[in-house]
């Protein structure tokens, strides 16, 4: 297990944001938000005036600016109906899953946290079981299934189920006569007629590699464009761990490509995530390998861009456009929680038909509840797409615990010239065995 430097956590748990009942604005009475720090949280215990209050610690994997907005707009919300309760948000971004890694060796876990796709895998044993909570009945039938294990403990309340593939700057496409890519070929083809017709000034896709979950998201994708999605797949042959890993050379290769014609942004390796949405709302940018939820940041640069959204291509002929799809935001309560009751009454609240609401309009994803209207820009193409066929996450299904670091660093050392294709194969193929070992 990777270790995590005490600087790399203490950063980390910096972003902490600390609610609390009584912390309010005389000329408003509305409740502040207090960044506190975590020997100060640990230090002071908050007093009611009816007695200690009791502190909810929660982390969401989100590091979108206006989810975590929502998220502290609920959480404002139930501590004016509930004084005795403190509300600690914590958002570590890049390092959240590092962070839960140490956690979970320490058996040091937040009272709520998000599951970010490993509900029943990962996180199972450290899980309430919640199936006696009201909000059960009403999970999706796309969603009930990925958060049920089959002794029937439900293991999170899903707030937005992902349905991911590409969004992309309608308005640039319909500038530049482009009609949305099925196939992999066809990106490539409307890559190059962006590049070169703009020349230069529209680079067709923005990876991070500070925030290198962006490169590996290409290959988690597109690797169930190659191996997945076809009729004839590897799907049996990687769960079997008898995959030849050579056929994974595609991928890198067709990575490595876009780089060196220019279709990604020169500065990959240091650009930061953060600066997408100010250079999609340029104009700058033409597509994104994530889901919409970036689009209000986007409109408040420039309120009336249009923003598509559209299914990953394929890359083998025959075969037809897909979504990656699971869990993305959840809120598992952790059992051995010395306030779990209080944890599973915060998990209720955000289950409640107008907060899941809130959270499908800000993230533009469908909720994980029956019953919840959301009304935003991107409505239009999940209904469009509704029949487009939605696979579970490669990662997720086909690769081991703690290869998606792999996925994404791998990514990041073929772009800087430190491996070659073939390397990255076999970095693969090793990987994978040394970790099913485990």
């Amino acid at each position: 297990m990777k270790k995590l430097t005490g600087a790399i956590l203490a950063s980390a748990l910096s972003l902490s944001v600390a609610l609390t009942g009584c912390s309010q604005r005389s000329d408003s009475g509305s409740v502040t938000q207090e960044s506190v720090k975590p020997a100060e949280n640990a230090a002071t215990t908050a007093t009611a005036a009816n007695g200690p209050k009791k502190r909810i610690t929660v982390y969401s994997a989100t590091a979108d600016k206006p989810v975590q907005e929502v998220y502290r707009q609920i959480a404002n919300d139930y501590i004016k109906e509930n004084p005795n309760v403190e509300v600690d948000l914590q958002f570590p971004g890049s390092e959240y899953e590092n962070i839960m890694k140490v956690k979970m060796a320490a058996n040091d876990m937040p009272d709520i946290f998000d599951t970010h796709g490993w509900a029943v895998i990962r996180y199972g044993t450290y899980l309430a079981d919640l199936k006696d909570q009201p909000w059960v009945p009403q999970l999706t039938d796309t969603i009930k299934d990925v958060v049920t294990d089959k002794s029937g403990k439900v293991h999170a309340l899903v707030l937005s189920e992902a349905k991911d593939g590409l969004t992309y700057n309608a308005d640039l496409l319909k500038k530049y006569n482009i009609d949305v890519p099925k196939t992999f070929d066809e990106l490539m083809a409307a890559a190059e007629k962006l590049k070169s017709e703009s020349k230069g000034e529209v680079t067709p896709f923005y990876f991070s590699g500070i925030d290198d979950w962006m490169i590996g998201q290409f290959f988690d994708y597109f690797a169930t464009s190659l191996l997945i999605s076809p009729k004839q797949n590897e799907a049996q042959a990687l769960l079997d761990n008898k995959m030849d890993w050579n056929k994974w050379n595609q991928l890198p290769e067709k990575f490595l490509e876009m780089y060196k014609k220019g279709f990604m942004n020169k500065d990959v390796l240091t650009a930061k995530y953060s600066d997408l949405s100010g250079l999609f709302a340029q104009g700058k940018v033409a597509f994104t390998l994530l889901g919409p939820s970036f689009a209000d940041e986007v409109h408040k640069v420039n309120p009336n861009l249009k923003i598509g959204f559209m299914p990953v291509p394929s890359m083998v002929a025959g075969d037809e456009p897909n979504f990656s799809g699971g869990e993305r935001l959840t809120m598992g309560a952790s059992k051995d929680s010395k306030n779990l009751e209080e944890a599973k009454k915060l998990v209720a609240y955000f289950a409640k038909p107008d907060n899941m609401a809130k959270f499908a309009n800000v993230t533009k994803l469908p909720p994980g509840l029956k019953g919840v209207t959301a009304k935003h820009e991107f409505t239009e193409y999940y209904d469009k797409y509704a029949s487009i066929r939605v696979f579970p996450y490669f990662d997720r299904v086909y690769l081991p615990n703690g290869m998606w670091d792999v996925l994404c660093k791998s990514g990041s050392a073929l772009l800087g010239g430190q491996i070659t294709p073939q390397q990255y194969s076999d970095k693969m193929k090793q990987e994978v065995e040394r970790l099913r070992k485990k």
